[in-house]
């Protein structure tokens, strides 16, 4: 087919740094428009691309030679604008979290399906090496019975990252809905499930604890149990104040699974025998200078259109990973497990 022509909503810092410079490097993309409130940034990233810059997205989706959407807005515009974008026909890539609620991850599924469109949702924590690896040694049945795992995301917050700053909508409640959880831990639950097959019962600690003036969580500390009788914990935070942390550790009956632990080796596989395994792989994507390696999201969601298959992370999956995260939010107002 004839290349995909793309449409970008939104241009703060995650289509700046993921979506369209990712789109652009593939072969088989136009990307023709982009849209952002702020007229001065659609017309930048217009310039910049090649692309007509829009202010309303609505008129965006008007135009009928738009074959896909990236939808990289706040959190609580994710749903009906790509509920929009696929009533207009368009196939959609959302940002993380794909709703703020399951009755809007299901209208968006609903959607996709009444117009025979693609919906996946931007995790692109499936995609790193590291994780890759450890899911084919942990379905290879090596490593025997997973016991138990603990896997975080923290960094010193979203002030350096997003476009406004410490103005941004991650630190207003309305617009977010939900803090560090959301912005970091949905892609741990993501991960985990990814790994280690479903959740089935949640308990957290969900605090705001580290940042002045904002009502969404910047510390979060939850218990997860899996289907397959793990339990672990996953951690999400905007106070790790030095350093990212985007690690995971499994514990089973033959052995440790380190991924994203060790500066040098983004897998490491330490063997009950005593014999240790050093995989020097790509490096896990970060929002520090240096560390923009490609995420693989845009790539894998223009194959699923190019090749009329289902996306790697459709809207089930995501819906499946952001129910994890609610159940957080859940369990630490009722300070009861929550079970999924």
């Amino acid at each position: 087919m004839s290349k995909v022509k793309v449409g970008v909503i939104g241009c703060g810092s995650i289509s700046r740094r993921r979506h369209l410079p990712e789109y652009a490097a593939l072969e088989n993309v136009e990307i023709v428009a982009v849209c952002d409130s702020v007229r001065a940034r659609a017309e930048e990233m217009a310039e910049q691309y090649g692309a007509k810059a829009y202010t309303d997205y609505k008129e965006l989706l008007n135009d009928g030679s738009i074959d896909a959407i990236s939808v990289c807005l706040p959190n609580y515009l994710h749903a009906p604008v790509s509920i929009d974008s696929l009533n207009a026909g368009k196939h959609v890539l959302c940002e993380k979290p794909m709703a703020t609620s399951k009755e809007e991850a299901e209208a968006m599924i609903a959607a996709a399906k009444a117009n025979h469109k693609k919906l996946m949702i931007a995790h692109n924590q499936r995609f790193v090496s590291s994780h890759v690896k450890a899911k084919a040694i942990l379905d290879s049945g090596e490593l025997g019975k997973v016991y138990s795992f603990r896997t975080t995301f923290g960094h010193p917050g979203p002030e350096a990252w997003s476009i406004d700053g410490r103005e941004s909508w991650f630190f207003n409640k309305e617009q977010a809905f939900i803090g560090a959880l959301g912005d970091l831990g949905v892609h741990k639950s993501d991960l985990i499930r990814y790994l280690l097959g479903e959740v089935v019962e949640v308990g957290s600690f969900v605090e705001t604890n580290a940042k002045e003036n904002t009502e969404v969580d910047d510390n979060a500390v939850t218990l997860l149990k899996m289907a397959n009788g793990a339990i672990g914990t996953l951690t999400a935070s905007w106070a790790y104040v030095r350093y990212g942390d985007n690690s995971t550790v499994i514990y089973a009956e033959n052995g440790v699974l380190r991924l994203e632990d060790d500066p040098e080796y983004s897998l490491i596989v330490e063997y009950k025998n005593g014999e240790t395994v050093k995989y020097a792989l790509d490096k896990i994507q970060t929002n520090e200078e240096g560390g923009q390696t490609t995420t693989h999201v845009m790539e894998n969601f223009i194959n699923s259109i190019i090749n009329d298959t289902e996306p790697p992370i459709p809207g089930e999956e995501g819906m499946k990973s952001l129910q994890v995260i609610l159940a957080a939010l859940e369990s630490n107002a009722s300070k009861q497990f929550i079970k999924l």
